[in-house]
């Protein structure tokens, strides 16, 4: 009789950085691809991460989360989306999709209407108490629907 030799389980593989080292994630609902997107992110980002993921939901009680186009996005339930980030090389940027009716309006212009951006370069000091004030704010605007 010949032995059969069982193969040792595979290890699950890290997840492929994409441009800019952007992880591909699965498109999922919830925290758990959240924090797979978070785990993933290379570097200094991961620290990014950790902190915007935890200071929306300090800001935003009652935040839903999920990856969607390989970021997380962060909303309200049956109020649509209101934030999501993204890795680029050399900075995450933050996207409120109703920028524009914040106060003070975030720093960065998009080409969408009401779209404003906030970039995060390494080493910057993160204004903790204003980003939280954004997303207490954005959080009770009406989200967009993806």
């Amino acid at each position: 009789m010949a032995k059969t030799s069982k193969s040792p389980p595979k290890a699950s593989a890290a997840p492929k950085l994409l441009a800019g080292g952007n992880p591909q994630i699965p498109k999922g609902e919830g925290d758990g691809p959240v924090q797979a997107y978070i785990a993933a992110m290379p570097g200094w980002k991961r620290d990014v991460g950790l902190k915007l993921d935890a200071l929306i939901v300090g800001a935003a009680p009652g935040v839903k989360k999920a990856v969607k186009w390989n970021s997380p996005f962060y909303g309200m339930e049956g109020e649509g989306w209101f934030l999501n980030f993204h890795c680029f090389t050399r900075y995450v940027k933050v996207a409120f999709f109703r920028g524009t009716s914040l106060t003070p309006v975030p720093p960065g212009a998009s080409k969408h209407r009401e779209v404003r951006y906030l970039d995060i370069h390494e080493g910057e000091a993160l204004d903790a108490a204003q980003l939280a004030d954004w997303v207490a704010q954005a959080s009770r605007l009406p989200g967009e629907r993806m």
